[in-house]
């Protein structure tokens, strides 16, 4: 039975509804976390700084060193570079980066040999690209006035900020989401699954859900793989084989949902593919979803409720 994904006449007032519903939360939530990230960020400057003498030793030995200062030092480019301009410039492997800016660490089965010519090769552009212009001591090798250095970790720390806001918001709202559906889904009586007592999805008790579940599917080449499901819920008195699964989506703007609506239908599909038709997922959104991102994934077999109606689920058997 379809909730939302076949009322089309109700669309427009919901996104209105959802977009006040981000925008209130971001209003009071943002600028608490721009300013803590900030903080944060200035530290990781200075400390990036430090570990380069003022980035007049960027080198392949630095970077070995100390993999996680990369992302500040793509921020300390004119301009500054996206993470995937550094891979193309520089002709490295695209893994080596991303270990090194989200793992802190370079690839630890690299051949020693290779990974210092690609550290090379990635130095070799961040010391081309420093901007000039923030860092006036570059061009003749002295060591900065203690203003200088001051002014130049501040403006790199607000380029990198504003860089490590959105995922931080992200992951903050989707927090939002689940910790809301968490408060309904116990005002009906259910209780959460115990940490140290993971169950396949499948055997999740009758009035029983878990937040952060895997699931494995089966791939279209044949490959059992798992993928995260944000809550898994089995209703009080279901009669279904398999429990509901609900994904939480926010987003911040109209743009960026229209780019990533495939993400859903993938998972679907790859859900059906295993389990058969009767396996249910449901969308649980916030924010910027336009009537094109709907009528997508309505079209593509998904259903959804808002953050803003919880009540939505008790339709769906809660």
């Amino acid at each position: 039975m379809s909730v939302n994904a076949n009322k089309p006449s109700r669309w427009k007032k919901d996104i209105a509804a959802s977009v006040d519903c981000f925008n209130k939360w971001f209003m009071t939530f943002a600028p608490s976390t721009y300013r803590t990230a900030r903080a944060q960020t200035v530290w990781r400057v200075r400390e990036a700084l430090e570990r380069t003498k003022d980035l007049r030793s960027i080198s392949a030995d630095v970077l070995g060193s100390q993999p996680g200062i990369l992302q500040t030092l793509r921020m300390a480019t004119a301009p500054p570079i996206a993470r995937d301009r550094l891979i193309g410039l520089a002709q490295v492997n695209p893994g080596l980066v991303d270990a090194m800016e989200k793992s802190k660490r370079v690839p630890p089965r690299m051949a020693s040999a290779e990974l210092s010519v690609q550290l090379e090769r990635i130095s070799a552009v961040l010391r081309a690209l420093a901007d000039a212009d923030l860092f006036p001591w570059l061009e003749n090798g002295r060591t900065p006035t203690s203003n200088e250095r001051m002014r130049a970790a501040t403006v790199v720390a607000d380029r990198l900020t504003g860089a490590l806001a959105d995922p931080i918001i992200r992951n903050a709202q989707e927090q939002r989401q689940l910790d809301a559906a968490s408060t309904f889904l116990r005002s009906r009586g259910y209780t959460s699954l115990d940490a140290g007592a993971r169950a396949a999805f499948t055997d999740i008790p009758a009035g029983k859900y878990a937040v952060h579940l895997n699931v494995p599917v089966r791939s279209e080449r044949g490959k059992h793989v798992n993928i995260p499901v944000d809550l898994v819920v089995r209703p009080h008195r279901s009669k279904e084989r398999y429990p509901l699964l609900i994904e939480a989506k926010s987003a911040g703007d109209f743009a960026n949902v229209n780019k990533r609506r495939k993400e859903e239908a993938t998972k679907i599909h790859q859900l059906r593919r295993s389990y058969g038709e009767s396996i249910r997922l449901i969308l649980l959104l916030c924010g910027y979803f336009d009537t094109g991102y709907l009528g997508y994934e309505a079209a593509e077999g998904l259903d959804w409720v808002w953050e803003h109606r919880l009540e939505d689920l008790v339709d769906l058997g809660i």
